[in-house]
């Protein structure tokens, strides 16, 4: 038996990067997928991949900063394949790097709104469905940025911050109901919206993002991946509350 066969997951932010890279690990390792997104056309055609390989997925349209559409996202997912046993909370957004004093509080509002309130609804509703499963494994996603700071970019930086202190704390809230809340904090990745929207097509400025990590490159989706679906798995069953820094080494020093 492959390692998720019968468990359902749930992945926001999962038409693209990181969300796309393991929607797909873990399709081909068993598991029946919700791909939760604001984008259709991305979304979809990672369900037909999915299909293609002989795995089941579904593609729910989702703004995790709206409660109706994430409590919408559980029940369709409970009512497509009757159970929720994982969840990778992985939709996020950016912010422009700029001084302060332009910094506006619609911007606060919609970076908050997006990476953590979208967090905090979707654990406030995906626990009573593990709940009802008898337990399950999550997944949020921070950044490096959630363990240090970085100029001109404070909203960011105290959104992922806060990612961190909502895993804890929830983790702590069910560990004894087999229900295990963890974190991953990433690195700069390529291939991803943020990385694009943040370096494009310079080549200056990839090559720094290059440089700032001591392992002298950008992580891969699949990399970062590959962390996610060992703590989401049994094998990390004493795991929980856990701040996973994949980074390169670059809070090492």
């Amino acid at each position: 038996m492959r390692q998720f066969e019968n468990k359902v997951a749930v992945i926001t932010g999962g038409s693209s990067g990181i969300g796309k890279a393991t929607a797909l690990a873990l399709a081909n390792m068993g598991a029946a997928i919700v791909i939760a997104s604001r984008n259709n056309t991305t979304g979809e055609q990672v369900v037909e991949n999915i299909k293609a390989t002989g795995g089941k997925a579904v593609f729910v349209k989702t703004d995790v900063s709206e409660e109706v559409q994430v409590k919408n996202l559980i029940e369709k997912t409970l009512k497509t394949f009757g159970r929720l046993d994982l969840a990778f909370n992985n939709a996020g957004i950016e912010q422009t790097p700029m001084p302060l004093p332009e910094q506006t509080e619609a911007l606060y509002q919609q970076v908050m709104d997006i990476n953590v309130k979208g967090v905090w609804l979707c654990l406030k509703h995906q626990i009573p469905a593990m709940l009802k499963s008898g337990g399950g494994s999550i997944v949020n996603t921070s950044s490096f940025s959630g363990i240090i700071a970085f100029a001109t970019i404070p909203i960011y930086v105290a959104s992922k911050h806060a990612v961190v202190g909502l895993t804890k704390a929830v983790a702590l809230e069910y560990a004894r109901n087999n229900i295990r809340v963890n974190v991953i904090l990433p690195g700069s990745v390529e291939n991803t919206g943020t990385f694009d929207r943040s370096f494009g097509d310079n080549q200056a400025s990839i090559e720094w993002a290059k440089s700032i990590h001591p392992i002298g490159r950008l992580a891969t989706p699949e990399e970062i991946a590959n962390a996610v679906v060992f703590m989401l798995s049994d094998k990390s069953g004493f795991l929980t509350g856990h701040s996973m820094v994949v980074d390169g080494g670059y809070t090492a020093g």
